[in-house]
């Protein structure tokens, strides 16, 4: 007995010890042949840059099984591949959810999957918003066949409040098996009520057998206005861990508030322009794996892209406690913080001290240079230590003041994180890897765990916007890249 407790002793020391290297990353180029064309270039809302059209990707808790959700290239249909999880090849039939307009996130389960789609409701519904205006649904399969659907929007959703639309799917999917719950967090327009013609965001649950259920302090029908960025991890009860980047000058944990009070806990100050925020948290195909939970505890950890905030003056419009700033870079720069549970921010909130020089000292930097950073994410490999990453253009062109910039890309770079709020080791990166999927962790037994996620290999050229009309390119295959410690 010593001896193994001495032995697991020494497991976990080199477990905790382990670094990530370029050495580690491997790549399964092209492993993956899709039934349909794939459109994986979107253009981002106003500016046009180039983004990566994501991939939802989920493992089964008994790791046996895996998803691939992707949008058809006609922009119409999502498809749901199943994945073989230690080889990243296709297996079994896919799945087609028919009218999808957008794959907005999915949950792999050990008998099948859910997956958050939008789509038009279908003709005569009524009250159904104008023009096939795509409402979210949440789908369910078991075992290849579909066993519920749910609107979370539209009639019959929040009838009071405003029926909400989202001609945009930019959310997320998570599911908590504590809980019993599926939660989706999603952008929203909503064509009835006070809020009619405008756009905010809304947070659903939904049981295990398909049920919409209403949650006191945990559902919200509209929360953030013009959200421009969605964080969104599970926990063990009702609400979920939720983080908005909104249109009036912050970003929020907003577990406890579901909106933008300022009674929230502010993680950022941040310039926004016309309803932009500097695409904080990925912009248009964003909001997804920018907010992972440590296993086996109660800490979060997030990573955004910022460009720091100086000179904070008084958000009139809004009233006492909101606030304004202007950037402090011409690019956007790495930021990463830390949550001892899904109401509480580790170290100091972003001022609100109208007056005050320097709006981002409580900022915990990963980056610091010249280069312009776009398209963060985090996971984590355990109880004890995450990943960011993050892509990086050289000599960047801003144009927009909140918006996104063009230049040369400069690779994808991955940092080691601890619990503690430390960077661990030195940052490195690649000129041929993305993350345009979900980021999954693995536990490859022994203390040995990895993070692995989709991606299409090709030339990603981040210098021009998109030409008018949309990215021709398509694919039928998706990669996929694994990294351990």
């Amino acid at each position: 007995m010593r001896g193994t407790f001495a032995l697991s002793l020494l497991t976990l020391a080199l477990g905790a010890q382990a670094v990530i290297s370029k050495s580690k990353l491997v790549t399964y180029v092209d492993v993956l042949a899709l039934d349909n064309a794939f459109s994986p270039v979107e253009a981002a809302y106003w500016t046009g840059y180039p983004h990566h059209r994501r991939t939802p990707f989920s493992v089964s808790p008994d790791g046996k099984s895996a998803y691939l959700a992707y949008l058809d290239s006609s922009g119409t249909d999502v498809h749901v591949q199943p994945v073989n999880p230690k080889t990243f090849k296709a297996t079994g039939t896919s799945v087609t959810v028919t009218g999808g307009k957008e794959a907005g996130g999915l949950v792999a389960q050990n008998d099948g999957f859910a997956i958050l789609v939008n789509e038009a409701m279908p003709s005569g519904t009524a009250n159904a918003p104008a023009d096939n205006t795509p409402v979210p649904a949440l789908y369910r399969y078991t075992n290849g066949k579909q066993t519920w659907k749910t609107w979370l929007g539209g009639p019959g959703v929040h009838d009071s409040e405003g029926r909400a639309a989202s001609p945009d799917m930019n959310g997320d999917l998570v599911y908590s098996a504590k809980a019993g719950l599926y939660g989706a967090y999603f952008v929203v327009t909503d064509y009835s009520g006070d809020a009619s013609g405008h756009f905010g965001d809304s947070i659903e649950y939904v049981t295990e057998d398909g049920t919409l259920k209403t949650i006191d302090g945990a559902t919200s029908s509209w929360g953030c206005s013009h959200n421009t960025g969605i964080a969104f991890e599970a926990a063990d009860a009702a609400p979920f861990a939720s983080i908005c980047a909104e249109d009036q000058g912050a970003i929020w944990l907003n577990t406890k508030t579901q909106g933008m009070t300022n009674d929230g806990v502010k993680i950022s100050n941040e310039n926004t322009t016309n309803g932009g925020g500097g695409e904080a948290m990925g912009g248009m195909s964003g909001s997804y794996s920018a907010l992972a939970r440590f296993a086996e505890t109660s800490r979060y950890v997030f990573a955004w892209v910022s460009r720091g905030a100086v000179d904070v003056t008084a958000n009139e419009w809004m009233g006492d406690g909101y606030t304004n700033v202007q950037n402090r870079t011409n690019g956007r720069n790495v930021a990463w913080s830390l949550f001892s549970d899904k109401y509480t921010k580790v170290g100091a909130q972003a001022t609100s001290k109208v007056g005050t020089e320097d709006g981002d000292s409580q900022v915990n930097w990963i980056t610091s240079g010249d280069n312009d950073c776009s398209n963060a994410h985090a996971a984590t490999f355990g109880p004890v230590n995450g990943l960011i990453t993050w892509e990086e253009i050289s000599n960047p062109t801003c144009d927009f003041i909140a918006m996104g910039c063009r230049g040369d890309f400069a690779g994808t770079h991955f940092q080691q994180v601890n619990k503690n709020g430390e960077k661990v080791g030195v940052s490195f990166k690649s000129d041929n890897v993305y993350v345009a999927g979900d980021m999954v962790t693995y536990d490859a037994g022994l203390s040995t765990t990895k993070i692995c996620w989709p991606y299409v290999s090709m030339d990603w050229d981040l210098s021009e916007a998109v030409a008018y009309g949309g990215s021709t390119t398509t694919t039928k295959k998706i990669s996929f890249a694994c990294l351990s410690r």
